[in-house]
């Protein structure tokens, strides 16, 4: 794999399936990125041998903003230059390599577009066919004030933040709708800041004991003081969006997206089977 393409490929497997460098792989993960690389390294190869690549015009301006989104990762030109020289590769190599890279993409953009057409009455079988998948889970806008449990910190041992904690749901039993003030003024959690706001929260995003109160809440009513492993806490529900079916006008253009995007793939891969077909009677 020492051909510039190759090479690349490799380079871009390794960021999209590990988020790594090449050159920081480890062991296992070095041999399936290698593994793939190949594989798909062969089938570009033949991609472009097919007319479609040879009819392919890139524009140099095209090439040259993929080149510097690259080199826009580095600090500076030695740093990029090193690292070209560490896989490889060097300023023309790396071009050679994008401009196979965008050629191929190319023409499977191409082929794509012969795929057919999805009509409304396909979206509408789909939808009702998987209505599932449209169902809005219940969601909360909720608040929160934290008091912290930390019994080498003054003022935040067990019973003192006990006692702060209920003085605070005291305060906001008489006044709830100071909440957001006393937030600002008590809670320890960065959300102080916006006023204990913890946003739209489905459940399954807090902790367990915070989230059976949460969601035990009526709308517009506070919790009293509970307990998790950061401390004590106050909950307010301001709003409850209760679950709901999605309705088909809702996603339609979603479901016509994936319907497209899944056609255009079986078009592409039907194509790129045929060409290893003839590759393999011609061999």
């Amino acid at each position: 794999m020492d051909e510039p393409g190759g090479i690349y490929l490799a380079l871009k497997l390794a960021a999209r399936l590990y988020s790594k460098p090449l050159d920081v792989l480890a062991a296992d993960e070095l041999r399936r990125v290698k593994t793939v690389a190949a594989k798909q390294h062969e089938i570009e190869t033949l991609i472009l041998t097919t007319p479609e690549a040879a009819s392919v015009m890139l524009p140099e301006s095209s090439i040259e903003t993929s080149l510097m989104e690259i080199r826009e990762r580095y600090a500076s030109d030695d740093e990029f230059n090193a690292d070209l020289d560490r896989i490889g590769l060097d300023a023309p190599l790396l071009r050679q390599a994008v401009e196979r890279d965008m050629v191929v993409e190319a023409v499977l953009e191409k082929i794509a577009t012969t795929s057919a057409v999805v009509s409304d009455t396909e979206v509408e079988i789909f939808w009702f066919m998987h209505m599932d998948r449209f169902r809005r889970a219940e969601t909360r806008v909720l608040r929160h004030i934290l008091v912290t449990i930390n019994e080498q910190l003054a003022g935040n041992e067990r019973p003192a933040a006990r006692a702060r904690i209920e003085a605070i749901y005291a305060r906001l039993a008489k006044s709830p709708e100071r909440f957001a003030e006393q937030a600002l003024k008590h809670s320890e959690c960065p959300t102080a800041m916006n006023g204990g706001l913890l946003g739209t929260v489905p459940r399954g995003q807090l902790y367990p004991e915070l989230e059976a109160v949460a969601f035990a809440l009526a709308e517009a009513s506070l919790s009293e003081p509970v307990e998790s492993e950061l401390g004590y806490h106050l909950i307010h529900c301001e709003t409850i969006n209760p679950e709901r079916q999605s309705q088909l006008d809702e996603v339609r253009a979603n479901i016509r997206e994936h319907l497209e995007q899944q056609r255009r793939s079986i078009c592409q891969k039907s194509w790129i089977k045929s060409l290893r077909s003839r590759a393999a009677a011609g061999a």
